[in-house]
């Protein structure tokens, strides 16, 4: 029973009369490298050799202030963006205060159905979650929360497309960058 739980706490799942890597195969690396060095640090995978450990430490020395880098550059894109929409509204319909707040508005709104409340859709369909559960994990993902409570892809009874650890790895890196303005908006406000 031992070696069961130390195989599957390594990323090796029993699917049938067959093992798999789960976890470690391309798509599940690629969600743990995301987890890594966007800090989010579920909890449910880690290295567990010293060789891998010593990887992880140098690739999250690199990783994440690049990602960080990758994140202010994807938000300042998104403000361009709010921002030309805002002056083309202003030059269209000659609307001043109202134009921005209306971008302002467009973009939260946008953001929230983006990142937050169509995502937990997908995880109902795809882990069994409810949808309370899905916004939940939605949450405390891209508020770099991550208890690991729930955490994507790690269901052995379920059969995940190949796709879906991606999807979800690009999602975590946008969506924290779109939180990242929401919290900074707000940071603005209560100055």
């Amino acid at each position: 029973l031992q070696g069961i739980i130390q195989a599957y706490k390594s990323g090796i799942t029993l699917q049938g009369n067959t093992t798999s890597l789960g976890r470690w195969d391309y798509s599940g690396s690629f969600f743990f490298s995301i987890s890594a060095i966007t800090t989010i640090g579920y909890g449910n995978l880690s290295p567990s050799t010293v060789v891998g450990r010593i990887f992880c430490i140098m690739f999250a020395l690199f990783g994440i202030p690049l990602n960080l880098v990758l994140l202010n550059k994807i938000g300042q894109l998104m403000l361009l963006g709010v921002q030309h929409c805002a002056h083309r509204l202003e030059e269209v319909f000659h609307w001043q205060v109202s134009t921005s707040f209306l971008m302002k508005t467009c973009a939260l709104v946008t953001g929230l159905l983006l990142f937050l409340l169509l995502p937990p859709l997908l995880f109902c369909d795809k882990e069994g979650w409810s949808y309370e559960e899905g916004f939940y994990y939605s949450f405390i993902t891209l508020s770099t929360i991550g208890f690991g409570d729930y955490v994507i892809g790690m269901n052995p009874d379920r059969t995940y497309p190949s796709w879906y650890k991606n999807v979800i790895s690009l999602w975590i890196l946008f969506g924290m960058a779109w939180l990242a303005l929401v919290i900074k908006f707000c940071i603005n406000l209560l100055e």
